[in-house]
């Protein structure tokens, strides 16, 4: 483990700037917090339930996911994040974490002391408002995920799902032109939505039939963005972003 260049903070700049505008004093105090940075393999617990963490973690490259395991064995993923996210945020406030927090491909992630993000926040209000904006949003999206596994079809929420993570990913400059790395497998998927293995496939080649998106090489193309968000009803209102795709 190592201490980070300043650069590491990069992405949660980028991040936060998506949602509300940061001031130069502000992008310099983050450029200042104390980060200790690790290279992760692909499946690696970052925190599990149970855990009284005193640090959050800041994905700088790689996905990762939230997580809960059944007794019977059977996983629901909570949500996918991607570089700039803080997914273990709330750990900040709550002494003990209700789920599990994995990496979904290799990732390098950075360790924030809690002591030094309360100093910040403490000394910089605006910071304080923007992570409580971003809590916020994670609520909006959690809301969606939630209407997409009660009410939309199996179609409707995988095309939510994947015009949320083009918008999510276009706004920290990591799509363009509908076009964006997806590192999550079907199952992992299915996992997220709740939906079988056969059920996500059939779905994905229904999207790709009908020339809506192309998969490769771990990366979606959304061909027809007007027609695939017409499709589940997608509104990007929800994740309150200071720029949004269209």
């Amino acid at each position: 483990m190592a201490l980070a260049p300043n650069h590491s903070t990069d992405m949660l700049i980028r991040k936060l700037d998506s949602i509300a505008r940061l001031s130069d004093d502000e992008r310099q105090a983050i450029e200042r917090l104390p980060i200790t940075v690790r290279p992760l393999v692909s499946g690696q617990d970052i925190v599990h339930e149970h855990d009284r963490s005193l640090q959050c973690c800041l994905l700088l490259d790689g996905w990762a996911c939230r997580y809960q395991l059944l007794s019977e064995g059977k996983r629901q993923i909570f949500s996918f994040h991607i570089p700039g996210d803080i997914p273990d945020l709330q750990s900040l406030h709550l002494q003990v974490m209700d789920h599990s927090l994995c990496t979904l491909t290799p990732a390098t992630v950075a360790f924030i002391p809690h002591a030094a993000l309360r100093d910040l926040t403490a000394a910089l209000p605006g910071i304080a408002a923007t992570l409580w904006r971003d809590t916020l949003v994670d609520a909006a999206v959690f809301r969606e995920w939630m209407t997409g596994m009660g009410r939309r079809s199996a179609c409707e929420a995988i095309a939510h799902l994947f015009c949320e993570l083009y918008v999510k990913l276009e706004a920290v400059g990591l799509a363009e032109n509908h076009r964006y790395r997806l590192p999550v497998t079907q199952a992992e998927l299915g996992d997220a939505l709740g939906l079988s293995n056969v059920h996500v496939n059939r779905v994905l080649k229904e999207l790709r039939d009908n020339k809506l998106i192309t998969l490769h090489g771990g990366g979606l193309d959304i061909l027809d963005w007007a027609k695939l968000s017409k499709l589940c009803g997608f509104d990007p209102t929800y994740l309150h972003l200071e720029r949004q795709a269209a």
